[in-house]
């Protein structure tokens, strides 16, 4: 037995793997990473790996940053973490003011937690709070949107959409009032989500209007919904919610954890709308990949419903242990510092560009290639078993997977969402890097659809 296979041993003898049937791993056993540089991760026998999903949305700058090596180095030696009630610490605040400036405007204060689930708790109770304390007693429901994912706490589960991750606990979750999501691809209305007027929002109208005394919050991915398969809708759908939620007194609640950061080619996604949530959750790519961090942030208009003497009883008593880490805060003050200095933001749009050129002209000739859709530095192939009547693919043939299989020996990890192959890379990938991400992509969809 040679090191890897001794490694891959001691992994399964020991560890679960998330998101994961561990009976899948007898036939692909992890891959034991060594390093990682730039876009690309190393396993220990020196093979690379094209990192198309950022690890899960949250690379933003490339494996092993050295700038942000250096600020998680300086910071180690001064202070790695405190207690976050009463004390404070430099990089925690040098963070907010910072995220201040370029927040939707009317955002203005900031609870810290430790990773997107949690921030969205904070927002759920946060607005049953609010609403409690400032005499609408009756508003406890929560309306979500078919398709949504918002994390895998039993709070953030129940807001979630997609049963692959919650129909086991079904019985465990909250009552979420569930709203017909916007499905651009397959539109019940025959539109186009680049010119429609939101035709599909007359759902989440009428379970509003219906319902409107007893819903604390709408919560909803603004402008791209994530693991529902990346579908991309349009900013009417989000202006129109702003405009709703402020005639029923209902706050609204934009999960930017994997969209925000720049993802869309907005630093958040709320702002290809012009809207300001009242709540909005942000993780992932605010540490660049590298600790875990999540901030719920709100108008003050929410905050000051808390603020108070203390006899009042309207604290709000959530805590996490690593609060404002020092840690984490530096790396995301540093991760701010690059947005600024590098432009990545008009970078980005130049990639974009070239990503969704490339994209197109090597992928749209596949048959089973449905649509190519895309916002920003997030791209997604619809894998369609027939494209006149957009036919999903069987489940249980489980067609990404076995792409993504084939994609891992020609060296890229892609990883897709169901049968939506997509590619979210970090910002530092170059155009030669886009083209062997996007030859690969097209060379693994076409070997297994050759040997179906």
């Amino acid at each position: 037995m040679n090191k890897v296979e001794e490694l891959q041993k001691k992994d399964l003898q020991y560890i679960w793997h998330p998101c994961s049937q561990m009976k899948d791993y007898e036939e692909l056993p992890p891959i034991i990473v060594k390093k990682g540089d730039g876009v690309f991760i190393e396993d220990i026998e020196g093979k690379r790996y094209l990192d198309a999903v950022s690890s899960w949305w949250v690379n933003l700058f490339g494996h092993s940053n050295k700038r942000i090596n250096d600020a998680l180095y300086k910071q180690a030696n001064q202070l790695e973490h405190v207690i976050f009630a009463n004390f404070s610490h430099e990089p925690a605040i040098e963070l907010c003011e910072r995220l201040m400036k370029l927040v939707p405007k009317g955002l203005g204060k900031v609870f810290f937690a430790d990773n997107g689930s949690s921030s969205i708790e904070v927002a759920l109770k946060i607005s049953f709070q609010y609403h409690y304390q400032t005499g609408k007693e009756k508003k406890k429901k929560f309306v979500a949107l078919t398709d949504a994912y918002h994390g895998e706490t039993i709070g953030a589960l129940s807001m979630g959409g997609c049963d692959r991750y919650s129909q086991i606990f079904k019985p465990l979750l909250l009552d979420v009032k569930r709203v017909y999501s916007p499905d651009c691809y397959r539109c019940k209305y025959e539109k186009c989500r680049d010119n429609c007027d939101a035709e599909c929002f007359e759902h989440m109208e009428e379970t509003i209007k219906e319902n409107h005394e007893e819903i604390s919050a709408v919560i909803i991915e603004p402008m791209v919904q994530g693991a529902g398969g990346i579908k991309i809708y349009s900013p009417k759908y989000l202006k129109k919610l702003r405009h709703l939620c402020d005639e029923y007194d209902i706050n609204l609640i934009a999960d930017e954890i994997a969209m925000g950061m720049g993802r869309t080619g907005k630093m958040f996604a709320c702002e290809h709308a012009g809207i300001t949530p009242d709540l909005m959750t942000v993780s992932k790519g605010i540490t660049a990949g590298y600790l875990p961090l999540a901030l719920t942030i709100m108008t003050d208009k929410i905050y000051d419903a808390f603020y108070d003497d203390y006899r009042a009883g309207r604290s709000f008593i959530h805590s996490h242990s690593y609060s404002g880490n020092a840690l984490a805060c530096s790396v995301a003050l540093e991760t701010l510092k690059i947005f600024e200095e590098d432009k990545v933001l008009q970078k980005n749009e130049e990639k974009s560009k070239v990503l969704r050129r490339i994209a197109e002209e090597k992928l749209l000739d596949i048959p089973q290639v449905g649509e190519y859709r895309q916002i920003g530095m997030v791209g997604a192939v619809e894998l369609v078993k027939d494209k006149e009547s957009k036919e999903r693919f069987p489940w249980d043939e489980r067609v990404g997977y076995e792409i993504y299989k084939i994609a891992l020996k020609k060296g890229v990890l892609i990883r897709p969402m169901g049968d939506v192959v997509y590619f979210m890379p970090p910002y530092v990938i170059n155009e030669e890097e886009i083209e062997f991400m996007i030859d690969v992509a097209r060379e693994s969809i076409l070997e297994y659809f050759e040997n179906r």
